[in-house]
């Protein structure tokens, strides 16, 4: 479901966050996202955002070595076509080879197929991710339809600073591909609308569906809105959810509760 449905102008957009199901392959996945797409755009999207490691898989070990490519590698060449041919941007999770290690990254293209935002994952949670994944550094705004984003990946959001870092810099949208675990239900349900509220932006924050290799997905994916509030929220199976992002609703929030800029006058020492 949607809030809003009709909005689209240079100071917002509409966000389909797609919860997606395990597939054996990084082709299969792609076949997959070539026939949602159209939905997508039919439904007015701007913008789809996929989970964690979407093109290459999570929960597959030492398999995720094997298939990490660069940044303009097969997958982008993939998704470039896709958002081009479907006129929407594209939000993807991938496991990137580069500096001669790996990184849990994440690309948005846009409705031409340029990259236009890039995110390594800068907290490699305990787990196999520690033996595969180097860890990232920095976060980074770009602007997409007119509304400032930034992405995070998974355990980044649990982190009260990467959110908040995220906002001082303009973020208007935080968008977060996760692999989130059925175990950690707190965390979709209470953790990540607490980022939206306590930094007065939007979280889209999109999942996996189903059970790979032993690993249970929440499920769950969210779009919060700038107050905390759900907009739109995921079952337990592969959906896709849609919302409006109005950059004067970040506007209003933070001037109604100002903590990005009252923080400045804490005397904590």
């Amino acid at each position: 479901m949607a809030e809003g449905m009709g909005m689209a102008n240079a100071t917002g957009m509409r966000i389909a966050a797609l919860q997606a199901p395990v597939l054996d392959s990084p082709q299969a996945r792609i076949d997959w996202l070539a026939t949602y797409l159209p939905q997508a755009r039919a439904d007015g999207a701007h913008l789809v955002a996929l989970p964690e490691l979407f093109a290459h898989g999570y929960h597959i070990a030492e398999r995720l070595a094997d298939r990490a490519e660069p940044r303009d590698g097969p997958t982008a060449t993939a998704m470039a076509e896709l958002a081009r041919a479907n006129g929407v941007a594209v939000l993807y999770g991938y496991a990137e080879r580069a500096d001669g290690v790996i990184y849990n990254s994440a690309a948005c293209v846009d409705a031409q197929g340029r990259i236009i935002g890039h995110h390594r994952k800068l907290a490699i949670p305990p787990g196999f991710e520690r033996s595969i994944f180097t860890p990232g550094q920095g976060v980074r705004v770009f602007t997409l339809h007119g509304v400032r984003i930034a992405i995070l990946i998974c355990y980044d959001a649990e982190f009260p600073e990467t959110a908040r870092y995220a906002a001082s810099l303009g973020a208007q949208v935080i968008v977060v591909p996760t692999a989130l675990g059925a175990a950690w239900g707190w965390v979709a349900g209470r953790m990540i609308p607490t980022r939206g509220f306590e930094n007065g932006v939007y979280l889209a924050y999109i999942n996996h569906a189903g059970t790979e290799n032993g690993l249970d997905y929440l499920g769950q994916s969210i779009i919060v809105a700038p107050d905390g509030e759900d907009m739109a929220r995921a079952g337990a199976g592969p959906e896709m959810i849609v919302a409006d992002i109005h950059v004067a609703r970040v506007a209003a929030a933070q001037a109604r509760l100002p903590y990005l800029s009252d923080r400045e006058a804490l005397v904590l020492e």
